[in-house]
C-alpha cells in the first residue's frame, strides 16, 4: 500500500489524506480547543481525489491517520480515443489508457502531468 501514517495535527490544506480508504485532498482544516476533558480536535474537509465526493472527518489532533503518497508524474499522449487516452509515462515508459473528461485539448505527442496513486491516475 501506497499510504503512511501521520498526526492530524501535521496536516493542513493542500495536503493529501485518506478518508474512507479514499484519497483526498485537503479543502478546509479547522482545530476547536481542548475541553474540560479531552484533547483538542480537527475537523478535517476534504474532495475525492480520483471521485470529487466532499468528504469530512474529525479526530483528536494527536490521533495517528493514513496519509497516502500520491506521484506527480509527467506523460506523453500517444492516442485520444472515445474518452480515452493512451499515455506513456516518461520516467518509466510504461504505456497505460486512462479515462478522461475533456479530451477535446489532447491530441498525440501532447505532454501532460497526472497524480498517480496505487493502479489509479487522474490528469492534472
Amino acid at each position: 500500500m501506497a499510504k503512511q501514517q501521520t498526526e492530524v495535527r501535521e496536516l493542513d490544506e493542500g495536503s493529501y489524506v485518506m478518508i474512507e480508504d479514499v484519497p483526498c485532498k485537503i479543502t478546509g482544516y479547522s482545530t476547536a480547543k481542548p475541553g474540560k476533558h479531552g484533547s483538542a480536535k480537527a475537523r478535517i474537509e476534504a474532495t475525492g481525489v480520483y471521485d470529487g465526493q466532499k468528504r469530512s472527518l474529525s479526530q483528536p489532533v494527536d490521533a495517528k491517520i493514513w496519509v497516502p503518497i500520491i506521484n506527480r508524474k509527467q506523460g506523453q499522449v500517444l492516442d485520444v480515443r472515445d474518452g480515452e487516452i493512451q499515455v506513456m509515462d516518461l520516467e518509466t515508459y510504461d504505456n497505460f489508457v486512462m479515462r478522461a473528461e475533456d479530451t477535446e485539448d489532447l491530441a498525440p505527442d501532447d505532454e501532460i502531468e497526472f497524480l498517480e496513486h496505487e493502479d489509479q491516475r487522474k490528469i492534472v
